[in-house]
């Protein structure tokens, strides 16, 4: 058995929309193939500390939440720029996901510093984007993957010219309702608005979050394939919730 050792960043703050089911799936997946998660709370105060953690985990808040944890967050970020550097995964969800980035400005012209560990900016907008969304993903040249989940934000987030977004919008509204894409991706850290929660209906992306936290952990450079689980109900929530989304349609529908 290996433990997989999980930095779950502000749980009290960070968890609304269900978010913390992505850690109960994690846990779960992980089990079934024989490893051990151990998750560590990482709040207000407490240090981050590279390579005592293969996997960090961030949830999404509202705009009041955000504001207390930022500055917090700010003064963890030459710790986490380091230990995913040095090849810990990260996954970050709405809120945590915008705090990913240089910053968010809030509705009400909130200024909140982010940590520059993705390349985007976010400002909050008048309508919020609400809904089911559907994402088409390529992790691998040639390997395409569909991504279910929902989406609920007023952010409007810009990903730098070169930057790879988590996908591309088959329905929703996705970064900004324009550009066509959602969330980001850099090595083994990934920042997404979708909750719902994400993961239950998207096993193949809990399993490369386990693949690439496996990696760390054993320090290797490949990760390792993990053997496939049956996932009949997960591919029928994804299912479901694709469905939803294809109907909703949207300006990429």
């Amino acid at each position: 058995m290996t433990a997989i050792r999980v930095g779950h960043l502000y749980p009290d703050y960070l968890n609304i929309y269900a978010d913390r089911g992505n850690i109960a799936v994690l846990a779960r997946r992980a089990a079934w193939r024989g490893h051990e998660l151990d998750v560590t709370a990482l709040g207000m105060g407490d240090a981050v500390v590279p390579g005592e953690h293969d996997l960090y985990y961030v949830g999404g808040g509202q705009d009041r939440e955000q504001l207390l944890v930022a500055e917090d967050l700010v003064a963890k970020a030459e710790a986490l720029r380091e230990a995913v550097t040095a090849g810990a995964a990260l996954l970050a969800v709405c809120g945590g996901y915008q705090l990913l980035g240089r910053g968010y400005r809030g509705f009400h012209g909130e200024d909140m510093p982010g940590i520059g560990l993705l390349p985007l900016e976010t400002v909050a907008g008048e309508r919020r984007m609400i809904g089911d969304v559907l994402l088409e993903c390529e992790f691998q040249p040639g390997e395409k993957r569909t991504l279910a989940g929902f989406e609920n934000h007023a952010g409007r987030t810009r990903l730098d010219p070169g930057a790879q977004p988590l996908g591309r919008v088959l329905a929703g509204f996705g970064n900004d309702g324009e550009s066509g894409f959602e969330g980001c991706r850099a090595g083994r850290v990934i920042g997404t608005y979708l909750h719902g929660p994400l993961l239950p209906r998207n096993g193949w992306l809990a399993d490369w979050l386990l693949e690439q936290a496996l990696a760390h952990r054993l320090g290797a450079d490949d990760p390792p394939s993990l053997e496939p689980l049956p996932d009949e109900l997960e591919r029928r929530a994804h299912e479901v919730s694709a469905a939803r989304a294809r109907a909703r349609g949207g300006r990429f529908g």
